[in-house]
């Protein structure tokens, strides 16, 4: 029987897991004719388990999705055109290895963002460190920061973090131009770097970005290597 000395270095070490698990096999009967290694396997497996379930909660929980209980393996297929095939694979986050993009666009109420939810939780699920925002809520965090001395630049380091960024509303206004400047910011420093949803209504992104040298480099960095979705199914792979 492990001593209290020892319960309490497993203790200090954050590794209470351990003890429950101690715990549980000596009081059970079974675990007494269990081999050693066996037992040993069985602490490793059971307190490796622990720690991942808590990280993929800590991972979700930060994410802050819009719709948390958004699924991958709860999509209706049914007369919707969405093509479960590619909505699997995007769901295997083989697009996150490889730093490409995702774009949904269609009419309020297709769907986007929920999809987008989905695969964030797919993500969180395989330890990619995932953020959820709404353009005007990233726009608003950026005015708050641009007021400060060296805002901006923070910012931007912390988007550049997240293993995916989703950004919902995309485009659902024209932006001024310190907006323009702070997003081809962001873009810049995720290109080839880390993967972006992007939920959008609209196609001309070009005029909503003011359609200057910096509206063509932020449109050519996220065309690059990106998924597009339309509510009925995906309609470009590049």
């Amino acid at each position: 029987m492990i001593n209290d000395e020892s319960i309490r270095k497993l203790r200090e070490l954050n590794l209470a897991e351990i003890v429950d698990i101690l715990h549980t096999q000596q009081n059970d009967v079974a675990f007494e004719i269990m081999p050693f290694d066996e037992r040993m396997q069985y602490i490793i497996d059971y307190v490796y388990q622990l720690k991942q379930d808590a990280r993929i909660k800590r991972l979700t929980r930060a994410a802050r999705f819009r719709y948390p209980n958004a699924d991958i393996h709860s999509v209706h297929y049914e007369n919707r055109g969405i093509d479960r095939s590619l909505l699997m694979q995007l769901g295997s986050c083989a697009f996150l290895k490889r730093q490409h993009n995702v774009a949904f666009s269609g009419p309020t109420g297709a769907g986007k963002t929920w999809l987008a939810c989905a695969i964030g939780k797919q993500a969180c699920r395989n330890g990619y460190r995932t953020k959820y925002y709404r353009m005007p809520e990233l726009l608003e965090e950026f005015l708050l920061q641009e007021s400060r001395v060296g805002g901006r630049g923070k910012l931007v380091k912390k988007l550049k973090r997240y293993d995916l960024l989703i950004i919902d509303e995309w485009m659902s206004s024209a932006l001024d131009d310190s907006q323009v400047s702070f997003i081809f910011e962001v873009i810049e420093s995720r290109y080839q770097e880390g993967s972006t949803i992007f939920c959008t209504q609209f196609d001309e992104w070009l005029d909503r970005l003011g359609g200057g040298p910096q509206a063509d480099a932020i449109t050519d960095r996220i065309v690059h290597s990106t998924i597009f979705f339309e509510s009925g199914g995906m309609i470009k792979s590049q």
